[in-house]
Formats: structure tokens, C-alpha cells, sequence
């Protein structure tokens, strides 16, 4: 439904047709295009423009991943010709200040964006009244259709000594910089930040109760990572969790169930995060839940309350922000379009995580493909990179394709090395597009660069 129509059947008994629950990237996408549409929209948020990525994730993240690597560029500079004329130092407070002084005005892009679309903004947290009312800040609210986009919240296990820990909403702020640090955890979070602070200085430990981290990745590049990861310092405990945290004279006494003790100045609790539904009102219409507490939605993104929509990290799906972003893409030609978009292929999502060196994927893993196919075929290549011949660095890459035999389709494309993020985005294209393997032969590549490994790959490693 175009603007002009959309003007024309507005129900006029609704203050707005959409209003929106969460500032965050697909809350803040949903609400400027509805708006695009001719709907009248509102927003309120409690916390902060941009929702966790630009306040406590992608954003900053990325910023102190660029500020770890220095650590290494330095000390790989020598072998270039390159002389320091002192030992190179840290502030953590001149990266920490500059960060925030960043989000302050990405924060401020996103009220101008909201502002420019004819959006109105409430600061407060609103609450559900009923299936077309909303409660915020004293004042209730109707509409049409109520959009919960209010993302995740940081998790921590219970064991003596949790309220010791930090999550990963508080590590960016910290007032001294951790000469030892520990993560907790297994996932994005957890191996992005035992790398960061490994390579800002830190004396960093990753304590992880299962075998091996990153949980769902292909096994080759999750065992690659973990050895690269232990070359360049990070100290791995894996089969072991916390047993308790003690605060003592030197810092925290961390003592883990397999009886080792670790003596430590800051423990990240990386353990995930979970849908902040708390105090949404949510139960008082009996919204359907999966089983995680995410909230159960249809393609259209509708709750088991029709007029009550829900996308991004409260569904349970990936946790990424550019989903999120799609997602309010697709939610809003559903709902104010004129058409009924594609389903969203959740499957071919590429994805990069920001630990050093970097993973980038898209696709299905080795693993999977052999359960979905009857014969497949794995290219891979573990090298190291040219800049390491000089540099004296023992860094290495691994790349990586996975193909249907009967098809030749590239299903899965792996990475993991130095801007593998960037180099991944677009080998994307490429697998979403369902090119085949004798495509990407055909491809002439980009000498001398990492990346023309995957046009590259000829030989099958193994079928």
C-alpha cells in the first residue's frame, strides 16, 4: 500500500499505525521506513539511540579491535625497515574517551534520522497495555501495530561471586585498564575479547566449558582460530567453567572446577544474552514464547497477538544487526507495502567475528553440507600470508570451500585471517547468488592478495 492510500484507509480511532518499542538498528530501520510509507510512527527507547550495536557492540567493538591490532603492527614493522624511536605505549583512557566521544555522535545521527523521517521519539520504557495500547513515561498510547524491537540483555551464570563480574554492556567503560583479564565464555563476545585485550596489553585467559568455542562454526576453522589464537598469547581453558570468584588484596581470585586458580583484575561473563522482555507487559496478553523465551513469530513478524510485531534479538534468530535490519525491511513491505516481499534466507547470512586473527563465513560448515548432501567436496588452504614473509610473524590463514558435488554449487565459503570480514562480504555475493565452483575458477584473480586463494583452489583437499 503506497503513501497516498495508506493516507486514505488510515484507521483514524489510533494515535499512530506503528508504534515502536526499542531504538535499536531495527527498531530505528522499521520506524523510518513505515514513516517513508505515510505511516504515522512513534518510538520510545529508555537507554540509548542505536541500540546495542552502536552503544555496546558492533560499534565500539570494532573500534577497540582496530586499537589491539596496532600492538601487532608495530612488532611487525622491523622486518620492514621500520625503527620505533621508543617502546610503544597504551593509553586505555585516550581509546576509551575518543569511543565514547564517537557513539555520542552516531547517537545523534540516529535522533536527527528519526527527527528527518517525522518520527516521533519518547524517551522511557514503554510497557504493553493491551493488544493496541502502549504505557510510557505516565502517558497511554494507541496504535494499530505495536513493534517490539527491544533486542537483548547481558547473562550471567549463578555461582558464588557472579555479581564480581562484568557483562558485556559495562567492559567498554572501564576506569583502569585490566593488566589481567578473563572472559567467560564461548562465543562471538567471549573470543572477540579475550583477542582485544590480549592484544591491548593484557595477560588474557578465555574460560569455556565445553571442548571448543565458537559452537555451530565449521570445526576447521574453529580449531585453526584456537591455535592462532594460543600463538599469539591468549591462554585457552576449555572443559572447565567457575566454580567461584573471590575479591582479594591483588584483585579476583577466579577458582575454576578443574581446581586451578587464576588471579585476575577484571572477569568478562560473556555468556550470552537473552530477550529483554522484562517489564513489557507481554505476559498480560499471553504472547506465545519458543522455548529459549524469544518471542515465536510468523514471516509476517507477527506474535501470536496479530497486531503485536517482534523482530531482531527477541525472535531467537541470528543475532547480527544487519538482520535485524532486513528484517524491519521485509516487516514493513508486509505491513505498509505494496507487496508481499521474500522470505528471509536465514541461511546464507554471512557473518564475521573480530577476534585476532578474523573469522569470516558464509553458508553451511563442512559438517553441515555432509548431512544435507549425498557428496560434497572441501577446498581449503592453510598459508602464510605474504606480508608474513618479511614481517616475521607466524600468523597463518586458512580458507575455505565447501561444494555440492551434484551441483557443483558453492554452499559454504570460510575464512580466517586478516580482514577476512571485508574479503568474506563479498564471497557472499558470490554463494547467495548459488555460483558454482567452475564460476569461481573462471574468476581471474587479484594478484598478490590472500583473497585470490578462493579463485584459486583447484585440487579438492578432501570429498
Amino acid at each position: 500500500m503506497g503513501p497516498d492510500r495508506l493516507q486514505e484507509n488510515r484507521v483514524s480511532d489510533f494515535d499512530y499505525d506503528l508504534f515502536v518499542i526499542g531504538a535499536g538498528s531495527g527498531g530505528v530501520r522499521a520506524a523510518r521506513t513505515a514513516a517513508a510509507t505515510g505511516a504515522r510512527v512513534a518510538v520510545a527507547e529508555d537507554r540509548y539511540l542505536g541500540g546495542t550495536c552502536v552503544n555496546v557492540g558492533c560499534v565500539p567493538k570494532k573500534l577497540y579491535s582496530y586499537a589491539a591490532h596496532f600492538h601487532e603492527a608495530f612488532e611487525d614493522s622491523g622486518g620492514f625497515g621500520w625503527q620505533l624511536a621508543e617502546e610503544p605505549s597504551f593509553d586505555w583512557a585516550t581509546l576509551r574517551d575518543n569511543k565514547i566521544g564517537e557513539i555520542k555522535r552516531l547517537n545523534g545521527i540516529y535522533g536527527r534520522l528519526l527527527d528527518n523521517a517525522g518520527v516521533r521519539l519518547i524517551n522511557g520504557r514503554a510497557s504493553v497495555v493491551d493488544a493496541h495500547h502502549v504505557e510510557v513515561g505516565g502517558e497511554t498510547i494507541s496504535a494499530e501495530k505495536i513493534l517490539v524491537a527491544v533486542g537483548g540483555w547481558p547473562w550471567v551464570p549463578d555461582f558464588p561471586g557472579n555479581e564480581l563480574t562484568l557483562n558485556s554492556n559495562q567492559i567498554f567503560d572501564l576506569d583502569d585498564f585490566p593488566q589481567r583479564f578473563l572472559v567467560l565464555g564461548g562465543g562471538y563476545i567471549a573470543v572477540e575479547f579475550a583477542s582485544i585485550f590480549n592484544g591491548l596489553g593484557s595477560e588474557s585467559h578465555l574460560v569455556y566449558r565445553g571442548e571448543l568455542f565458537l559452537r555451530r562454526f565449521d570445526n576447521e576453522v574453529r580449531e585453526f582460530t584456537r591455535d592462532e589464537m594460543a600463538k599469539k598469547g591468549v591462554n585457552l581453558h576449555f572443559n572447565t567453567n567457575i566454580e567461584a570468584i573471590e575479591k582479594v588484596a591483588g584483585g579476583l581470585k577466579v577458582t575454576l572446577t578443574d581446581g586451578r586458580v587464576l588471579e585476575v583484575d577484571a572477569v568478562l561473563a560473556a555468556t550470552g544474552r537473552r530477550p529483554h522482555l522484562a517489564g513489557l507487559g507481554l505476559d498480560r496478553l499471553d504472547v506465545a514464547t519458543n522455548d529459549d523465551g524469544s518471542l515465536k513469530v510468523n514471516e509476517r513478524f507477527e506474535t501470536s497477538v496479530p497486531s503485536i510485531l517482534a523482530l531482531g534479538d527477541v525472535t531467537g534468530g541470528p543475532e547480527l544487526t544487519p538482520v535485524a535490519l532486513e528484517e524491519a525491511m521485509k516487516l514493513v513491505e508486509h505491513h505498509f507495502g505494496d507487496s508481499t516481499p521474500e522470505s528471509l534466507d536465514y541461511e546464507r547470512v554471512a557473518t564475521a567475528v573480530f577476534c585476532h586473527p578474523n573469522i569470516g563465513t558464509v553458508g553451511l560448515s563442512e559438517e553441515a553440507a555432509r548431512e544435507r548432501f549425498e557428496a560434497i567436496r572441501v577446498y581449503s588452504a592453510d598459508f602464510r600470508p605474504m606480508k608474513h614473509t618479511l614481517s616475521g610473524s607466524s600468523e597463518r590463514s586458512l580458507m575455505k570451500l565447501i561444494v555440492d558435488d551434484a551441483s557443483d554449487v558453492v554452499v559454504g565459503a570460510h575464512m580466517v585471517g586478516e580482514e577476512a570480514g571485508e574479503i568474506i562480504q563479498g564471497i557472499a555475493i558470490a554463494v547467495r547468488a548459488g555460483l558454482t565452483k567452475a564460476q569461481f575458477d573462471q574468476t581471474v584473480g587479484i594478484h598478490p592478495t590472500g583473497a585470490e586463494e578462493f579463485v584459486t583452489m583447484r585440487s579438492p583437499t578432501r570429498r
